[in-house]
């Protein structure tokens, strides 16, 4: 048996609308995309640097 089957993470998204609502829980997903494009600009910009140390 996994751990995490499809089941289990539905379980934990409805229990999370349950505590949180639906304007909290959309504001979270918004905040976590946005950091998880600015970790991938940032790490894109470390790879571009000319000083980069080796």
């Amino acid at each position: 048996m996994e751990l995490f089957s499809p089941w289990h993470i539905l379980l934990i998204v409805g229990i999370a609308l349950l505590l949180f609502g639906p304007s909290k829980f959309a504001a979270l997903g918004k905040g976590l995309g946005e950091g998880i494009r600015n970790f991938k600009s940032a790490m894109k910009d470390h790879e571009n640097d000319p000083q980069k140390k080796a």
